[in-house]
């Protein structure tokens, strides 16, 4: 089930009238019924992936049942194993069977030696990699005695599969997010305003400005080989947009639906295009991703407390990790070498922790300093998306090569000119100059419009709400485009 479709529309509202006006009055019952709403959503796609959700639910809970009594140092790490061995195996099925398979016979080919194997046609479950995770955090937090195990299967249960971020995030921590299934909530209108106002500035994103992009990201991408070099930039800056408004989009979506039930979830996206170095991208990047590598692979590591060869080996862990978290194949293990390769100056020179404040806090316009090194951020990042997606190695590398062998043709800077003229056309700009303005303006809070009372009257607010669902109805997809990170 889709955020951005009308079985949502009607499911949504479905769902809040039973969790206020039927359930309220026993916890345990609302939990239940999370979790229901919950299987039905992701069964929606395909409800034999329920299962695994099911089972990995029951191992981690038993898990950390078993981890609370446990103190003989070997066993509980043979349960903490065992925990991490079912989910990642599990992950590592459905993704990489198949990568690691092809990549082996490539290997030996290589020497001479043909090997026959076959590879299976296998569906990646909707969210593997994001519940996965979810599931791991609470076994590995019980571990480390920072959580105390629950005893609420129910509870628990909905923990892994809460139907908002089940399926793409954010990933929430135990530590954060499972208390709240312990406490009796109640309605809190201002929390439920301003999450509707988050859920239409998600879908925004998602339909205006990400399924926008896409059509001319894809158009650009599948056709590179007939297009100029700066058409070939503008695909990449099409597809960089089309990646931010429809992931952030999500995230906007899943929390604003998280507020509507009571519930918090941590902020995923804090405005990264405005970085101004890539560490302070990755600090506001899938906040919950890059938050989850730095304590439970990066940190253990030894973080970057060692020396230099550690340092580096540490960067490029954690951010090949990362690339390879997104997808089976090459290209996205090198989109995180790249970020490594950007990020290690910052690291070794102790500069990587120098933004760690807003842009231009508390003033309209960004320095001449911070302009210069936001723009440079921005192109470095909008470099790598090229790799994001490429379709393969070749395909990349052929893409770069045709965009800045061709930046220097008249006649490619007219193609440019004449595409946009004839067949995007200058509305879908607009729209994109219209969102930056707003983001700009909205920066200091957890989403654009967040703080929309601070700077607009009654009539301003209403007007923009206005502008908003005109965009959507006007400009928006009616095609219920999947969103992008559910591949993963």
């Amino acid at each position: 089930m889709l955020f951005n479709s009308i079985d949502f529309a009607i499911f949504l509202p479905i769902v809040f009238i039973l969790y206020w006006f039927i359930t309220n009055k026993n916890l345990k019952l609302q939990n239940f019924l999370i979790v229901a709403v919950s299987y039905l959503f992701y069964g929606w796609w395909d409800w034999r992936f329920l299962s695994l959700i099911l089972f990995s639910t029951i191992v981690d809970y038993t898990v950390g049942r078993k981890l609370r009594i446990e103190e003989n140092q070997l066993r509980r790490k043979i349960l903490l194993w065992t925990s991490i061995l079912v989910n990642i195996g599990f992950l590592g099925f459905f993704k990489y069977y198949n990568f690691f398979l092809d990549n082996f016979i490539t290997a030996f080919s290589f020497f001479g030696t043909e090997i026959k194997a076959n590879s299976l046609n296998i569906i990646l479950p909707v969210g593997i990699s994001f519940y996965t995770f979810q599931t791991l955090s609470y076994t590995i937090d019980v571990y480390k005695r920072k959580l105390k195990p629950t005893k609420d299967f129910i509870a628990f249960s909905a923990f892994v599969s809460f139907f908002p971020q089940l399926v793409a995030g954010p990933i929430e921590r135990s530590t954060h997010l499972l208390p709240q299934f312990y406490k009796k909530r109640t309605f809190d209108y201002l929390k439920a305003v301003d999450g509707m106002r988050q859920i239409l500035w998600g879908l925004f994103k998602k339909i205006v400005i990400a399924d926008n992009c896409a059509e001319y990201a894809n158009l650009i991408f599948n056709n590179s080989a007939d297009f100029s070099g700066s058409t070939l930039v503008l695909g990449a800056i099409f597809f960089t947009f089309q990646i931010y408004g429809d992931f952030s989009g999500y995230s906007d979506i899943a929390i604003g639906t998280s507020r509507l039930f009571g519930f918090d979830l941590m902020q995923n996206f804090n405005f990264p295009y405005f970085s101004r170095d890539i560490a302070e991208f990755w600090r506001r990047w899938h906040i919950s991703l890059s938050t989850w590598f730095r304590d439970y692979l990066y940190i253990p590591l030894g973080g970057s407390r060692g020396g230099i060869w550690m340092r580096v080996r540490n960067t490029f862990a954690i951010f090949i990790v990362s690339g390879f978290w997104h997808g089976a194949n090459w290209t996205f293990i090198v989109w995180g070498v790249l970020h490594a390769i950007y990020f290690l100056p910052l690291l070794l020179t102790n500069n990587n922790r120098n933004n760690l404040d807003i842009v231009a806090k508390g003033n309209l316009f960004p320095s001449i300093k911070e302009l210069a090194f936001m723009l440079l951020t921005f192109s470095l990042t909008v470099f790598t998306w090229i790799f994001f997606r490429a379709e393969t190695l070749k395909h990349a590398w052929l893409y770069i090569q045709d965009m800045f062998m061709g930046l220097v043709t008249k006649s490619g800077y007219i193609q440019t000119i004449n595409l946009i003229h004839w067949k995007i056309g200058y509305a879908i700009p607009v729209i994109i100059a219209f969102f930056i303005l707003l983001e700009w303006m909205g920066r200091e809070g957890q989403f654009a419009i967040e703080l929309i009372n601070n700077h607009m009257n009654k009539v301003g607010r209403f007007v923009l709400y206005i502008l908003l669902v005109y965009s959507i109805t006007a400009f928006g997809s009616y095609k219920e485009v999947q969103f992008i990170y559910f591949q993963f």
